[in-house]
């Protein structure tokens, strides 16, 4: 594959990665990031990328291995010199329909809270596989080829975490 080919992959892609890169990373600085480095990984291993065998998969592949490397990488760090980290999540970005009503819109933005911060609340095996599912629009074949598990694996996750995320709204909506 040559650079043109990669050119349109990121022209085909760009968005859908980013998007992924952005569920992963929790904020716009280090998507950004992750979504570059993503892309310059692809650069050095575009002999090996084959545009006939879902490139979209094998970009979500190597952005979920930098964004474990990443999260290994912090997590020794904090057991030698700990360090708090200041949440700085831009809400503004909404994906939801508009309400009609101003109280219908704050219910709305109240849930989207919510359910966002349960997935984020998600141990890495759950998370995964539900923003590649949702957030990247692979199938359940292609996350079990990116994330090197079986098929039914994948399902299993999912459903645990669609459960998971069900009783968040559940309590969500009580309080």
């Amino acid at each position: 594959m040559d650079i043109e080919e990669l050119a349109d992959l990121i022209a085909q892609h760009g968005k859908a990665i980013y998007g992924f890169c952005w569920k992963l990373a929790g904020n716009p600085v280090d998507a950004d990031d992750l979504y570059q480095e993503t892309f310059l990984r692809a650069v050095e291993g575009r002999h090996t990328l084959d545009k006939t065998r879902n490139p979209k998969a094998y970009l979500i592949a190597i952005a979920v291995g930098l964004h474990r490397n990443h999260r290994r990488k912090l997590a020794w760090r904090q057991k030698i010199a700990p360090v708090s980290r200041l949440a700085d999540q831009d809400e503004s970005q909404s994906w939801a329909i508009s309400p009609h009503t101003p109280e219908d819109a704050a219910l709305s933005r109240e849930q989207q809270a919510i359910l966002r911060q349960a997935a984020h609340q998600l141990k890495d095996k759950l998370r995964l596989p539900l923003y590649m599912y949702y957030t990247a629009e692979l199938s359940v074949e292609e996350i079990a080829s990116a994330l090197r598990i079986p098929q039914g694996t994948v399902k299993s996750r999912l459903y645990k975490a669609r459960q998971l995320l069900r009783k968040a709204m559940e309590v969500g909506s009580r309080t």
